[in-house]
Parts: C-alpha cells; structure tokens; sequence
C-alpha cells in the first residue's frame, strides 16, 4: 500500500505562487514515478507534470511548462510542485499519483484545492 497526501493548496491572485507537496509513505520503493494531475469543475482530469523517480526526468502539460517545475526530495519521500505566474485557468483540485510504469498510475492522494482569483 502507498499513501499520498497532498497539501499547501489555498486561495491566490493571478499571478502569485504555490508551491504544493506530495508526501509518499508506505510501499513507495515500487514507484516509477510521481505525478500532478488535476480536475477544474466540470472538467476531466488532466496531467500537469511528473517526475520519474530513477534518474530525474521531468514531463508537463504544454499549459504549464515554463510556469511550473515538479521537483522531489528522495530522503523526505515528497514531491513537489512549485506553481508560479498563477491564471485564473489554473484552478482545479490537484492530485498527486504514482505511477507504477509509464502512463499508467495505481495510487492516488486525496487532492489540496488551488483556487486563482482574476
């Protein structure tokens, strides 16, 4: 079992910053990698960005890439994701999720809400 658990969401101006954290425990030595998605009202879930736990690599959505930057810190178990120039557009619940190979994610947290007022 793996526990994700999501926090430093809250309420911003476009154009702020948040960073948010992802805490890992439990059976995460099984992971590939460690992803953001997110869900705005009415709207599927997308992918925002991931980081592949062996070796680094980093991925994001063309709506983020430039704004965002998914970090991770191995002795904390916790991913990162550092969110500037924030848009009204960026709000949604986010999630973390990990990802048992590629494309594919077997375990969710329980999402932080970012909301970006215009």
């Amino acid at each position: 079992q793996v526990q994700l658990v999501e926090s430093g969401g809250g309420l911003v101006q476009a154009g702020d910053s948040l960073r948010l954290s992802c805490a890992a425990s439990g059976r995460t030595f099984s992971s590939y990698a460690l992803g953001w998605f997110r869900q705005a009202p009415g709207k599927d879930r997308e992918f925002v960005a991931v980081i592949v736990w062996s070796g680094g690599n980093t991925y994001y959505a063309d709506s983020v890439k430039g704004r965002f930057t998914i970090s991770r810190d191995n002795a904390k178990n916790t991913v990162y994701l550092q969110m500037n120039s924030l848009k009204p557009e960026d709000t949604a619940v986010y999630y973390c999720a990990k990802g048992s190979r590629p494309g594919s994610y077997d375990y969710w947290g329980r999402g932080t809400q970012v909301t970006v007022s215009s």
